[in-house]
């Protein structure tokens, strides 16, 4: 029975000091902070890796992307630029367990030229994903993503497709 007793707390040790929670040496964790490469995902098959960063009452920050469980999710009132409400994920953006964001079909476009008539397009985004990372009880901010998956194969986009890439 003793030896069960002894198990048992260094198991709790050892759960609590993976999860920075009461660990003297890094403190309680306060923040995330999310981020990524970029704020577009750009192209079919395009790419995005969110980070997330972890600060402690130490003031220690610690690299969580690999520890924190990633969410991505419509911004509400978010649409195409053809006028129809985003698809929810895994459709059109897809995330997996280490914050890699991948462009999936149905390929789309959530920018918006604003002056069709010009020669020179002036964009604004008509929509964009929400994605945060949440570990234990701590969330971070959001942070927004717009889609250009359905962007023209030419690099200059001089076509004026879908949005500056």
């Amino acid at each position: 029975m003793k030896g069960k007793k002894i198990l048992a707390a260094l198991t709790a040790v050892l759960v609590v000091s993976l999860l920075g929670c009461g660990d003297p040496a890094i403190g309680n964790l306060q923040t995330i902070t999310i981020s990524a490469n970029s704020t577009n995902l750009v192209g079919e098959g395009g790419t995005l890796q969110l980070h997330a960063t972890g600060v402690y009452s130490t003031g220690q920050r610690r690299d969580l992307t690999s520890r924190v469980t990633f969410t991505a999710s419509v911004t509400p009132g978010s649409f195409t630029d053809g006028g129809v409400q985003l698809p929810t994920p895994p459709a059109t953006v897809m995330l997996n367990a280490t914050g890699l964001v991948t462009a999936v079909a149905p390929f789309v476009c959530t920018w918006v030229d604003t002056t069709p008539a010009s020669t020179t397009p002036s964009w604004a985004i008509s929509g964009s994903y929400t994605f945060m990372a949440t570990f234990g009880s701590v969330s971070s901010q959001p942070i927004f993503v717009s889609v250009a998956s359905a962007a023209p194969s030419d690099p200059n986009n001089t076509t004026g497709k879908c949005g500056p890439s």
